[in-house]
């Protein structure tokens, strides 16, 4: 017997019998509980109906024990937890049987409620509440037609009584993959579900079908089916037509269901969907023998036609166009038409070294078919051999005339001209007497234009600009007598790189130009105790100038490379502050290839060096150097003092004042140059070391009046 505990959902009598019990109980007899038990069960309620299947008998003793230890501990306080080893039994407790809900009276069964439960325990559930008591005793009678009676309560029905026998059927299929078959695909097998109300079990069975080679029958045992993982079921509110349910891994799509189950879902408030036609198995169908056709047998003599036309075939001339595929052309092509049997036939006409394989059948001889029959959705894509059964129409004799573009077997062939015997059977048979040829003219292949991709930034430009090209790209021409002219000539040059941070402004590079192949390097030389480890700082490679493109590269030059000039690499802003003097001398006796302007800013440049040089070798001091001279070196050093804009020559001027603390106009020479360091002065600039040694008055004193005339406040 179900633990009556469950509450159940279908009405107040199935709920009521399930409360109470579905059939007698087994007992030991109509045995009294003792005082003491009844007196200890005042305190506690307990539910109606709780025992266990074999009544007193067995382990029920220990559950009804703990029934027993919860009603107590409802007024003692908290008790033990109901966990294993914690349960202990009342031993003043001696009667465990359970009240009778049925008995017999002069022969008939009649049904009563129990008033204890197990044990003799008092239960609340079937009697009057005190709030019921109080109003029936302060209940007075009416005086006119008395107090009003109560309808009795209905009988107690059990639900294995009350659901006895009533299931609900609904309609449903599944599908069923069908992996190894060419035939079918999937598979669709119908099958009914049936519904117990009694005890909510559900089975499955599909309706067997002789020789179908399928098992079938009762696919789902009948029991209640698990819902999902948090122990629920299915119940009979979560079926409807039109809907799917999933059972062990197998889904099934609901369609119909009968009457019965129809009036019921509708009595418990449930609106069902509307119903749907059942689907049926698509090769079952298929296999079903189709309806014998009678079919009137035609009047047309094959025999006649073979032995009128036998050996006559008409000769059409087409070309196929296929120049909008990839690697396609206009290729010509001998269609043969077989007026014995309708038969056609296509030929490829080859010409000498036309570079094709000698294969001159395209299409053999065979029907071809004109307009198909609208295939069906279980008809193959690929098809061996084509029957009556698929094709409409076949490709006849009236099909194909001079100037018409045909298809064959998905190519377009345009028929240009045809032999005599075609133009003679065409006059005699269809009276057409427009035989031109169209004149096949062929189109000139279309220009791609050449659309070159932007540089990447690997390798060089001109190595990379062989990839669009040619498949198999070739290194680029050198010009070899060039290589060879100018092998081993470098013109180095001194550059400064230009930067807002003050550490890069100080650091000096060295920037080499080869004549041999363009290319330019630049060298960074190590400085002691500078934090920045030098060596080189660009590898050999040709610098584009700002601007230019893939299609117009342009490269720096040694026209470029003028004093104070800005050269920019990869980023990066140079500024060339020297030159070498064999780039003053190569640009000299190369001056016709290099513009004015380069070569004079070098010279301006380079000359007062010379100059100094040329003093030091000499034995003539350098203080009588003339004022005019002067004059002129400070305007060059004001020049190129102005590439320094982070100079500021107010302080530069205030320390150097500063420091002459009597007034006279002369310093020490390694206090100056200590001072001119810390300032950031260019002190290794030529033109700045010429103007310390013109301003020098001596070996370590220095007049540095004159040297401040550079720095203009």
């Amino acid at each position: 017997m179900r633990a009556p505990t469950r509450q159940h959902p279908r009405g107040p009598e199935a709920s009521q019998g399930r409360s109470q019990g579905r059939g007698p109980a087994r007992c030991h007899g109509n045995r009294a509980p003792s005082p003491s038990a009844h007196a200890r069960s005042e305190g506690g309620r307990m539910r109606s109906g709780w025992g266990g299947p074999d009544g007193c008998h067995g382990d029920g003793v220990a559950l009804r024990g703990r029934s027993a230890a919860a009603a107590m501990s409802s007024e003692r306080g908290p008790a033990l937890p109901f966990l294993p080893g914690c349960a202990f039994r009342d031993p003043t407790k001696t009667s465990f049987h359970r009240s009778q809900t049925l008995g017999y009276k002069n022969g008939f069964a009649f049904s009563r409620l129990p008033t204890v439960g197990i044990g003799g325990e008092r239960l609340y559930v079937n009697q009057l509440s005190q709030a019921e008591l109080d109003e029936l005793s302060n209940t007075r009678p009416t005086l006119t037609y008395g107090q009003a009676r109560q309808a009795p309560p209905s009988g107690f029905i059990p639900a294995h009584v009350a659901f006895d026998k009533k299931i609900l059927k609904f309609d449903a299929y599944f599908q069923e993959d069908v992996p190894l078959s060419t035939e079918e695909h999937y598979r669709i097998r119908q099958v009914g579900i049936y519904y117990y109300l009694e005890d909510d079990s559900i089975c499955v069975i599909e309706p067997v079908v002789k020789n179908s080679g399928i098992p079938q029958g009762k696919l789902i045992r009948r029991h209640r089916v698990p819902k999902n993982d948090r122990g629920e079921h299915y119940h009979w509110k979560d079926l409807n037509r039109g809907m799917d349910i999933t059972m062990y891994g197998r889904t099934y799509h609901i369609v119909d269901c009968d009457p019965f189950t129809q009036a019921f879902l509708e009595s418990q408030g449930i609106e069902l969907n509307q119903p749907e036609k059942m689907v049926f198995d698509p090769y079952t169908e298929m296999r079903r023998m189709p309806l014998r056709m009678y079919i009137t047998p035609s009047d047309f003599d094959q025999l006649k036609q073979f032995l009128t036309y036998d050996k006559q075939v008409l000769r059409f001339y087409a070309m196929w166009d296929d120049t909008n595929s990839m690697f396609g052309e206009n290729r010509p092509y001998i269609i043969h038409y077989y007026l014995a049997d309708d038969t056609v036939e296509v030929r490829e006409v080859h010409k000498p070294n036309d570079g094709r394989d000698p294969f001159p059948v395209l299409i053999k001889r065979q029907r071809l078919p004109k307009t198909f029959v609208e295939k069906q959705k279980t008809f193959p894509s690929c098809v061996l051999e084509i029957s009556d059964q698929e094709v409409l129409e076949w490709y006849t004799a009236k099909d194909f005339a001079v100037g018409k573009s045909t298809t064959l077997l998905g190519r377009n062939f345009f028929i240009y001209d045809c032999d005599e015997f075609t133009r003679n059977f065409y006059r005699d048979r269809f009276g057409i007497t427009d035989f031109q040829p169209v004149e096949i003219k062929e189109k000139p292949p279309e220009e791609v234009p050449q659309v070159i991709p932007p540089y990447n930034g690997y390798g060089f430009l001109e190595d990379s600009l062989q990839n669009c090209f040619s498949l198999f790209p070739k290194p680029p021409r050198k010009d070899i007598i060039k290589m060879l002219e100018n092998d081993h000539k470098v013109l180095r040059y001194q550059v400064a790189l230009e930067s807002p941070n003050p550490e890069d402004r100080k650091r000096r590079f060295i920037l080499s130009y080869f004549l041999s192949d363009d290319m330019i390097s630049i060298y960074e030389p190590p400085v002691r105790n500078s934090g920045i480890i030098g060596g080189k700082y660009l590898g050999k490679t040709r610098i584009a100038k700002p601007g230019s493109t893939t299609d117009n590269a342009i490269y720096y030059g040694p026209s470029d490379f003028t004093i104070g000039s800005t050269i920019e690499v990869f980023g990066h802003r140079f500024v060339i502050t020297d030159a070498d003097e064999y780039v003053l001398n190569y640009m000299e006796s190369n001056a016709e290839r290099f513009p004015a302007a380069t070569l004079q800013s070098l010279r301006d440049h380079l000359r007062p060096r010379q100059v100094v040089e040329e003093t030091a070798k000499s034995d003539v001091p350098a203080l009588g150097t003339s004022q005019q001279e002067l004059d002129e070196l400070i305007v060059r050093v004001q020049e190129e003092l102005k590439l320094h804009n982070y100079l500021n020559n107010s302080s530069i001027r205030e320390a150097l004042l500063r420091c002459d603390k009597d007034g006279s106009g002369v310093l020490d020479k390694a206090k100056f140059l200590s001072l001119c360091n810390s300032l950031s002065v260019p002190t290794n600039a030529v033109l700045v070391n010429k103007l310390i040694d013109l301003c020098s008055c001596g070996e370590d004193k220095i007049n540095y009046r004159d040297f401040l005339r550079a720095f203009p406040s």
